[in-house]
């Protein structure tokens, strides 16, 4: 009985990783395409995306930057470090892995979409590692 205690405990703790680094990804993602696309990441085009306000980007983005993921100056844009880049690269491929996944078993272009940004922050690497052998048969 212990051993499932503690083997649930054990998950749940992963869960509840998965979802503390789910806004770090998220916006490290965000920020790299928006560079991509535009040139530069405002704050306001991080709030626009997410559905949320200035200030609420504003304390996320000061938590990036004590994580050392961004850099950020007022009335500048926001920049990625090094070390926002691999994260951001590496979330990107896992969402590609997963949204293909998805595509490959049937599921429908649009739910694939919404699903995708949900499951690819909670997928093992060893789910991901499968799921990347599937997309490529």
């Amino acid at each position: 009985m212990i051993n499932e205690i503690e083997i649930n405990s054990d998950r749940f703790a992963q869960v509840r990783n998965a979802r503390n680094t789910e806004t770090a990804e998220d916006y490290t993602e965000m920020i790299a395409d928006l560079i991509r696309e535009t040139g530069e990441a405002r704050a306001v085009d991080l709030a626009k995306h997410f559905g949320v306000t200035g200030p609420t980007v504003n304390s996320i983005i000061r938590r990036l930057v004590r994580e050392g993921l961004v850099e950020s100056r007022p009335y500048r844009s926001i920049f990625l470090t090094e070390k926002g880049k691999l994260l951001a690269d590496y979330c990107k491929k896992r969402h590609e892995i997963v949204y293909n996944f998805l595509i490959k078993i049937g599921v429908n272009e649009e739910v694939a979409k919404n699903d995708a940004e949900g499951l690819e922050h909670h997928v093992s690497s060893e789910t991901l590692s499968v799921f990347e052998k599937f997309n490529k048969t």
